[in-house]
């Protein structure tokens, strides 16, 4: 079987499709980085998990290929608000050293890039 997409591009959809099954796996771990301004917890982890694994398929189908790709940079846009609550405070934290939440800010930065970059493939 011929793929269509280089490599690191299927890499990239099983680590979102990893990710997004993890919201169900482990629904507790998201639910207590959840900012406490947003509604609605369960329902937000419920559908960041399914749209996590929705768009990581969508990266391996050439008709919603370029779809997938602008949905996980606008999700992790919207994933920042997790990442700066977290550095808020302490509790907030949840137990993850400041200088890993920090990194993880770029990180998120680093991610839109990768996903932007195959919108040529």
């Amino acid at each position: 079987m011929e793929l269509s997409f280089p490599w690191h591009l299927y890499v990239m959809a099983a680590i979102y499709i990893f990710a997004g099954l993890m919201h169900f796996i482990k629904p507790q771990i998201y639910l207590r980085i959840m900012p406490r301004y947003l509604p609605n917890h369960k329902a937000l982890v419920l559908w960041s998990g399914i749209a996590e694994v929705l768009l990581g398929i969508g990266l391996v189908f050439k008709p919603t290929k370029n779809f997938a790709i602008y949905g996980i940079i606008a999700m992790l846009i919207i994933f920042l608000l997790v990442h700066f609550y977290m550095l808020s405070g302490e509790k907030q934290a949840a137990g993850i050293p400041r200088w890993i939440l920090v990194l993880r800010i770029p990180l998120q930065f680093a991610l839109m890039f990768w996903a932007f970059s195959y919108l040529n493939y």
